[in-house]
């Protein structure tokens, strides 16, 4: 194949290898979904003259009341705050929003969850559990569509090319996501993981295109060029729609990333780097793999 295919399949590589050394390295900042505790949002109505209370300001008056710790806050926008801290009954729930608005004015309270470590962790099990049966499935349902290729390739060799280009897509945005959990105190919640089964569902869709089209050509063309031709031909076939699907989606998820505020900030985050991820996994990710998969084989 080109050289094209070679420079970036090896610079995927080492993506996906500084992926897993900061998810060793820095660990992902799970959120009090997966690690138990309780999370308020409020917003500050008419806020002091010196503009909303300072994160110090709000956690010498939070840390006074009794039961209450492992505080941590984020300032979103002009007025709101994110308070995260230890799970607390409905008690200390009221006294923090009876203290801060004695304080600092009238408060709006946005959203309020109480979450045990014992529903985190059975979340947590859950939403890696979701994403091997998503994989298994999508590997069986590859080798299964394409078993009409044994003559030329396993169908099997399909779903393991398929099921790398997965894993580039699923590794490289968790790498990210430690690295900004640790430099910038980003969370991982429940939504991430709808964020990754997204990008799976959207990266599978762009490999079957692919490899939909290498069968079609194989059929019509048979063996009178080699098999990388045929990839590269059907990658240049398909290269159009991929890349006008992916950049409509992509506009989308960037208006959304910047307009629609600070609660789907991230999980918005995710969606553009796995769905840009996702469209080049499967032209130079899972297509390299099967032409080598085929030279062994004809070796």
């Amino acid at each position: 194949m080109n050289s094209i295919y070679k420079i970036v399949f090896f610079a995927s590589i080492l993506l996906v290898i500084l992926a897993i050394i900061a998810t060793a390295v820095y660990g992902l900042e799970f959120g009090v979904d997966f690690k138990g505790g309780s999370i308020l949002e409020i917003s500050f109505v008419n806020p002091p003259a010196g503009g909303r209370p300072s994160i110090a300001e709000l956690t010498d008056l939070i840390k006074n009341i009794k039961g209450v710790n492992n505080i941590s806050l984020t300032p979103v926008g002009d007025k709101d705050m994110t308070i995260r801290l230890n799970e607390i009954d409905e008690n200390n729930h009221q006294e923090i929003l009876k203290a801060i608005s004695s304080k600092f004015g009238k408060i709006i309270e946005n959203r309020f969850d109480s979450i045990g470590p014992t529903i985190g962790n059975e979340l947590k099990g859950k939403s890696i559990a979701a994403v091997i049966v998503l994989l298994i499935v999508i590997s069986t349902y590859i080798a299964l569509v394409f078993r009409k290729m044994a003559k030329i390739l396993s169908p099997w060799v399909m779903s393991v090319a398929t099921l790398i280009a997965l894993l580039h897509d699923l590794i490289i945005p968790i790498g990210i996501f430690a690295a900004l959990g640790h430099f910038y105190g980003v969370e991982i919640s429940a939504v991430f993981v709808a964020a990754i089964l997204t990008i799976l569902g959207y990266s599978v869709s762009d490999t079957v295109v692919v490899f939909d089209r290498v069968r079609e050509n194989v059929l019509r063309y048979g063996s009178t060029e080699g098999f990388d031709k045929l990839v590269h031909r059907s990658i240049m076939q398909t290269l159009t729609r991929s890349l006008n699907t992916s950049f409509t989606t992509l506009l989308s998820l960037v208006a959304i990333y910047f307009f629609g505020g600070e609660t789907i900030k991230y999980f918005v985050l995710a969606l553009i780097i796995g769905i840009f991820l996702g469209a080049y996994s499967s032209i130079f990710i899972a297509s390299p793999i099967l032409v080598w998969f085929s030279r062994k084989k004809s070796r």
